[in-house]
């Protein structure tokens, strides 16, 4: 018989198995069990929940004052999940208007088709990570206020953000996004 053939049956085989997977494609649905017989039921992915877990000014001095933040992210899910990003910026709301002192990003989004190296949070089904972050401020001198509130420890904050998150993998399912906001 002709070798041929056997390339040609084997390069349709190939062919059939990677169209069922296109045509299948990824799941945002998870399989559950009811109690009350065998039969999966599908339900939605839960989102993601974010507490503020710590927020306090670590060092001060007349030129500059260090806050650290702390944010406690928990998948309520049986599926892990991946924190690409983390955008935050953070007010301070006591010694006059609501005033922007900061903000940060933690984590890393993919741009473009390569990325080389990874810098995005995997968070196993029903868990959850804490991601800390510091940030420092240069005293001008034009907020005496605000610099005698960072050494009373006197100051009212207000946080606010974005998560944006996957399923288990990159290429699996959208990208979600949730917001956030929170007052201390």
């Amino acid at each position: 018989m002709n070798p041929k053939v056997f390339v040609g049956i084997a390069i349709a085989a190939l062919a059939a198995v990677l169209g069922g997977i296109l045509l299948m494609g990824p799941s945002i649905t998870l399989e559950s069990k009811e109690q009350t017989g065998n039969t999966p039921i599908a339900s939605q992915v839960e989102p993601l929940q974010i507490t503020l877990e710590e927020i306090n000014v670590s060092k001060i001095s007349e030129r500059s004052a260090t806050i650290d933040i702390a944010f406690k992210i928990s998948n309520p899910n049986t599926r892990s999940m991946i924190v690409t990003t983390m955008d935050y910026q953070l007010f301070e709301t006591g010694y006059s208007e609501s005033e922007q002192i900061g903000g940060g990003q933690i984590g890393h989004r993919a741009e473009g088709m390569v990325e080389f190296g990874s810098n995005y949070y995997t968070l196993l089904g029903e868990n959850s990570i804490i991601l800390r972050d510091e940030i420092v401020l240069r005293n001008s001198g034009n907020t005496p206020e605000l610099w005698s509130a960072f050494e009373s420890n006197a100051n009212t904050w207000k946080v606010s953000g974005d998560v944006f998150y996957n399923l288990s993998s990159m290429t699996s399912g959208q990208e979600n996004q949730l917001h956030f906001e929170f007052t201390q």
